[in-house]
């Protein structure tokens, strides 16, 4: 083959990867019928509303996927498409940036094998369909290790700064974008060729540039008693515990989001790695060790830590984007072939699940139906049109309900609960002293009526009298999927929020 490449003789490509080219054009496909057919997820909907109210930062993250999903709502209307287009746009961005980061590493054979690798893994497809800090925060740190590469091993000294202001832009998309900083300490501790850069006046104009780009997430902390940093860092530790069981499930939606070959493909990289080099890290060469310091640190450290606190799906993606780079040189074309057809069976079933829905899904954080019930809650609204209306499931059906109607509909901060974002827009609850309102309870079960209604005890606590209505319910193939619990609560009191918050 050409040794340009793909993009140099792509018919040669695809001669080669005859069968491996319809699985990706199947793949490409399926992502894009997704974007049209799924419905909207409550990460989208309350990462829409962080939009809807500007803020230098917010509560639960930095920013910039506030500021994301906002620019495309602006220019394409407030719509589910909107949502879906804007992140397969940016995790677009991210594959073109991580090709030609890969570039500066590998061949331009194994530079397509690396896209390949990387477009075929379940974690793209979750970061083009669903709203989270995650979509903005691979593309900015993959940016990030573009504009360092050209700053350290190209001597282009003006990339320092854009290097800082990319690494200060993956901050503001995530607190986990903290790790590209950390990397490139810890590279330039550890190299012998360039170590001197830590006092190289162009790497302190990054530090300097980075600086400047997150104050605006430092400013709302100072401003918001450490609020965000707080919840982020100590309040979200439940305690350590030694718990193999967590370990195990990080290690099953590891290998469920970058496929089993991949998952395992980089653990034997990271056994290999330490066999080779043991202690003698100066003898790794220094574009490898560039790579490391990127990988190593997270996907090795999430994974200790999984022993002793539940680590979520996504805290280790970053990893993967030198990960995959470091481990391409040894992926064959047959652990291509099964990396492809692993992801495959993967896409498929995701379609038959979204089209089918033949494994009912017990959990709030599901696809279906929020639309329905917003219709729905439309029409309770026009019956009850002088009520306001809440939820107390965390963030998730207010989120939804705030998408899609035209009226503030508040969280569980109205039941003096901690509400997340819902607590930093600027409610006043007094305004709503004396009215009714109606209440939207979601079941994650839709069997689960009875523990779910213990809600009713703790509604009792702040308003005179609570009227159960009809449930909102959405049927799909013959049967219940979603159910929703309606309450009209009457008289609300939020000065009964300082007398229950003991």
């Amino acid at each position: 083959m050409n040794k340009a490449g793909f993009w140099a003789n792509p018919g040669a490509v695809i001669k080669e990867y005859k069968l491996l080219t319809v699985t990706v054009l199947i793949i490409l496909l399926l992502r894009l019928a997704f974007i049209g057919i799924m419905g909207l997820m409550p990460q989208d909907a309350y990462y829409s509303f962080y939009g809807e109210h500007p803020a230098l930062s917010y509560f639960d993250h930095p920013p910039a996927i506030a500021y994301l999903l906002k620019t495309f709502t602006t220019i394409f209307g407030k719509k589910v498409f909107a949502i879906k287009l804007a992140d397969t746009f940016i995790t677009l961005l991210t594959l073109l940036s991580f090709y030609k980061l890969a570039g500066y590493f590998l061949s331009p054979r194994r530079t397509d094998n690396a896209l390949l690798v990387f477009f075929s893994t379940l974690m793209v497809t979750i970061l083009s369909l669903v709203s989270t800090p995650d979509v903005p925060l691979l593309l900015c740190w993959t940016l990030s290790l573009l504009c360092l590469y050209k700053a350290i091993f190209q001597h282009k000294q003006v990339w320092w700064i854009l290097a800082g202001i990319s690494m200060g832009l993956t901050f503001d998309s995530k607190y986990t974008g903290l790790l590209m900083p950390a990397g490139v300490v810890l590279f330039l501790i550890l190299s012998n060729k360039y170590r001197r850069l830590l006092f190289f006046p162009w790497s302190w104009l990054a530090v300097l540039f980075f600086g400047i780009t997150i104050s605006p997430v430092i400013i709302w902390n100072v401003r918001n008693n450490l609020a965000s940093f707080r919840f982020q860092s100590s309040e979200r530790v439940s305690g350590f515990h030694i718990n193999v069981i967590d370990f195990l499930g990080v290690v099953g939606h590891q290998a469920a989001i970058l496929m089993p070959t991949l998952l395992f493909a980089l653990c034997w990289l990271l056994y290999r790695i330490i066999k080779k080099y043991s202690w003698r890290i100066a003898t790794i060469p220094q574009e490898k060790l560039f790579l490391l310091c990127f990988f190593v640190p997270v996907f090795a450290g999430f994974f200790l830590l999984s022993f002793v606190t539940w680590v979520k799906l996504n805290w280790m993606m970053p990893a993967y984007i030198t990960g995959i780079i470091l481990i391409t040189p040894y992926f064959s074309k047959k652990l291509i072939r099964w990396q492809l057809w692993f992801a495959l069976v993967v896409h498929l079933s995701m379609a038959v699940e979204i089209l089918c829905y033949p494994v009912a899904v017990k959990s709030d954080d599901i696809w279906l139906g929020w639309g329905n019930m917003a219709n729905d809650v439309k029409i309770l609204q026009h019956k009850y049109p002088k009520d306001f209306i809440f939820s107390a499931d965390d963030y998730k059906t207010s989120a939804v309900l705030n998408f899609y109607m035209n009226e503030m509909v508040y969280g569980q901060n109205i039941l003096g609960r901690p509400a997340l974002q819902f607590d930093y827009i600027g409610t006043d609850l007094n305004t709503l002293k004396g009215r009714n309102a109606l209440f939207i309870n979601s079941l994650p079960d839709v069997k689960d009526d009875f523990d779910e209604k213990g809600f009713v005890a703790d509604l009792n606590g702040y308003f005179d009298n609570i009227i159960p209505l009809t449930p909102i319910v959405i049927h799909r193939n013959g049967k219940v999927v979603r159910k929703f619990l309606v309450y009209r609560c009457e008289n609300y009191h939020p000065e009964f929020i300082q007398n229950n918050s003991h």
